[in-house]
C-alpha cells in the first residue's frame, strides 16, 4: 500500500535546529520547528525557559557551547545586540550557519556579518515582520525578511520556513533590518494620525466605535499611494500622476491645525510634517506630489 502524503512527510530527514533565546518570540519559534518535527537544541539564559520546552521534544543544552556544537543551523533570537555579543563570544563557530534573528540596526548586521566570517560561519540576518502569536500560523500572515549569505539562504530556506515564510532582499546583511525599520517605521507614523484622529473626538458625543471602521477604510484607500511615490522616486518626476499638489494641500494644513486648537488638542502629531511640506513648497514646484518631502530628511 503507497504512503499517504503525511507518512511520506513523516519520513523526510529534518534539520536539526539550534535555537538560542527563549523569550516569547524564541517560544514561538521553536514550538513551530517542534511541530513540524526538526530536531531542536535549546538554551536560555533563564534555565526554566528551556526546560518547560524539554516535555515538547526539546533537547535543552546547558551552555551556548553545547548548544552551537548540535546543530550546523544556529539561530539567535536574544534582546539585543550586546546579548548577542555575550551570548556567543568564545562559541565555535566554525562551519556552522549562524542566523540572527535579534532586532539590530542595518549597520550592526553589517558588523555581525563580518564578526560571523572572521568566525568561518555563513551569515544570515533576520527582521521578524509578526507578534509571537502568528507564528507557525501561515494564514496569520506573519513573515521574516533575510539578507546576507544566499547560499546559507537557499541551504536553508524550507527549515526558515517552517515559522513564518520568508523573503530574501539580498547579499547586504544589513537589509533585513533596514525593510523591518522601514515599514515599522511606516507603521508608528500611521499610529500617530490614528491617535490624532481618536483624539479630534475624544470630547465630543461620538463613538470611538463608529469611527473606528470609517477610519480603517480611509488608511486602507490610501495606501496604494505608496506605490505612485515609489515610481516617482525612481523617475525623478514628482508630477507624474499628481492627484493633489503640494500648494493646494499646504493650502489646507491651517484647516488642520485650527481644528486641533479648538478641539482642544495638541498639533504635535502633525506639526513636523507639515512644516516639511512648507519647506518642500518653498523650493520646488507647487504642482508636484508630496514625494519632495523625502528628499528633506536624507541628510
Amino acid at each position: 500500500m503507497p504512503l499517504t502524503p503525511v507518512e511520506k512527510n513523516s519520513l523526510v530527514e529534518k534539520t536539526p535546529v539550534t535555537l538560542l533565546g527563549l523569550g516569547a518570540m524564541g517560544a514561538a519559534l521553536a514550538r513551530a520547528w517542534l511541530a513540524a518535527g526538526h530536531p531542536i537544541t535549546v538554551w536560555n539564559r533563564t534555565s526554566a525557559r528551556a526546560a518547560a520546552l524539554a516535555p515538547e521534544g526539546a533537547r535543552v543544552a546547558q551552555s551556548v557551547a553545547e548548544a552551537v556544537t548540535a546543530s550546523t543551523l544556529v539561530v539567535v533570537c536574544l534582546l539585543d545586540d550586546a546579548s548577542v555579543d555575550e551570548a556567543l563570544t568564545g562559541a565555535d563557530l566554525a562551519g556552522k550557519d549562524l542566523v540572527n534573528l535579534t532586532t539590530s540596526t542595518p549597520a550592526q548586521a553589517r558588523a555581525r556579518a563580518q564578526w560571523a566570517r572572521t568566525c568561518g560561519a555563513r551569515y544570515l540576518d533576520g527582521g521578524i515582520m509578526a507578534v509571537p502569536p502568528m507564528i507557525g500560523v501561515p494564514e496569520a500572515g506573519g513573515y521574516v525578511f533575510y539578507s546576507g549569505s544566499r547560499d546559507a539562504f537557499e541551504q536553508h530556506r524550507q527549515t526558515l520556513d517552517v515559522p513564518a515564510r520568508t523573503a530574501y532582499v539580498g547579499e547586504n546583511a544589513g537589509f533585513a533590518a533596514l525593510h523591518d525599520v522601514a515599514l515599522l517605521s511606516a507603521m508608528y507614523g500611521m499610529f500617530a494620525g490614528v491617535a490624532h484622529a481618536f483624539a479630534l473626538i475624544r470630547k465630543e458625543d461620538i463613538d470611538p466605535a463608529t469611527l473606528a471602521p470609517l477610519l480603517a477604510d480611509w488608511l486602507v484607500a490610501m495606501a496604494p499611494t505608496v506605490h505612485r511615490t515609489a515610481e516617482q522616486l525612481r523617475s525623478g518626476d514628482y508630477t507624474n500622476g499628481v492627484v493633489s499638489g503640494l500648494a493646494m494641500q499646504v493650502a489646507g494644513t491651517p484647516t488642520f491645525l485650527r481644528t486641533a486648537e479648538q478641539q482642544g488638542v495638541s498639533p504635535e502629531l502633525l506639526s513636523p510634517y507639515f512644516a516639511l511640506m512648507r519647506r518642500r513648497l518653498a523650493e520646488s514646484s507647487g504642482e508636484e506630489d508630496l514625494t519632495g518631502v523625502i528628499d528633506l530628511l536624507v541628510r
